[in-house]
């Protein structure tokens, strides 16, 4: 799997996790899922994206958008 697969993995976990917290424990945990669009945002106009550089230093193989 490649970096960018990955990175869009985790995105999607994360936010389906934020919402899931929000509803069954506090409805303050829909931040963390505020954070992470905010994350794939500047991520999209700067290519700086923390979670590309952990997998990449994981050993997954490069993709397209994070070299």
């Amino acid at each position: 799997m490649s970096v960018d697969r990955m990175v869009f993995v985790f995105a999607g976990s994360v936010v389906l996790l934020s919402i899931a917290l929000a509803h069954y424990v506090h409805p303050w945990w829909i931040g963390l899922a505020i954070f992470a669009g905010l994350n794939m945002i500047q991520s999209a106009f700067t290519g700086f994206c923390p979670a590309a550089m952990l997998f990449k230093k994981l050993g997954a193989k490069p993709g397209v958008a994070f070299r």
